[in-house]
């Protein structure tokens, strides 16, 4: 007889590898163009499988909609790693900022997730890995003395989050309008600017209020 240890870790079979990637690759193209109001049944459907083989994979909507930002987090990282590998530490924090802004413009389910995560705490490992490459990246940035002093890496959250706004107010107008602001925002990180009177949130702070912004249906 098979134990429960010897049945978890026998290889899963082909197609129901396949049939996972079909469905997270569906998850992106339907998020990216409904947002989150899309139903696992949308995902299903785009994938060319049946509901029921959409349902063994992922509970609920949430937990796909989980898989697909987690793999989005990874893309993030990933570029903020790169980043740390430029020569110039200033161009690192904008290339990073205008790849950050490029996904949630592309992609409409990232930009609402993003901007109103119910429960970000599940994505503590992605969120302190990530904290943790822009906290280099802006340690690099003062030691070259082209980031004030007194800048944090969660005022780039903000200014991130703030340029999530933009792109809901105008992206039936212009939806790279927020191309316009980014370097105006960015620029009060630069040396030389006005004191600033109120001290950044912490990364705990900053996770907290994205919390409790709103919830995704």
């Amino acid at each position: 007889m098979m134990t429960g240890q010897q049945t978890s870790t026998r290889p899963l079979r082909k197609d129901v590898v396949r049939n996972r990637e079909l469905l997270l690759r569906a998850a992106y193209e339907v998020f990216a163009e409904h947002g989150v109001a899309a139903t696992l049944d949308d995902v299903a459907r785009q994938a060319g499988l049946g509901v029921g083989t959409a349902y063994r994979h992922f509970a609920n909507k949430h937990e796909l909609i989980t898989a697909v930002v987690r793999e989005a987090f990874q893309d993030v990282i990933i570029e903020g790693q790169r980043g740390l590998a430029l020569d110039d530490p200033w161009q690192a924090i904008s290339d990073f900022a205008t790849y950050a802004m490029s996904k949630q413009c592309q992609d409409r389910g990232l930009r609402e997730v993003f901007n109103s995560m119910p429960a970000w705490d599940q994505f503590e490992g992605e969120r302190d890995q990530l904290a943790a490459l822009l906290d280099e990246q802006f340690t690099r940035a003062r030691a070259a003395g082209v980031v004030r002093e007194d800048a944090d890496t969660t005022d780039l959250g903000v200014i991130l989050h703030m340029l999530g706004s933009v792109v809901e107010l105008t992206i039936d107008e212009n939806p790279q309008l927020w191309r316009r602001y980014l370097p105006m925002l960015l620029d009060g990180l630069r040396p030389g600017g006005s004191a600033l009177p109120v001290a950044p949130l912490s990364v705990d702070q900053l996770t907290r209020a994205m919390s409790e912004h709103g919830a995704c249906s």
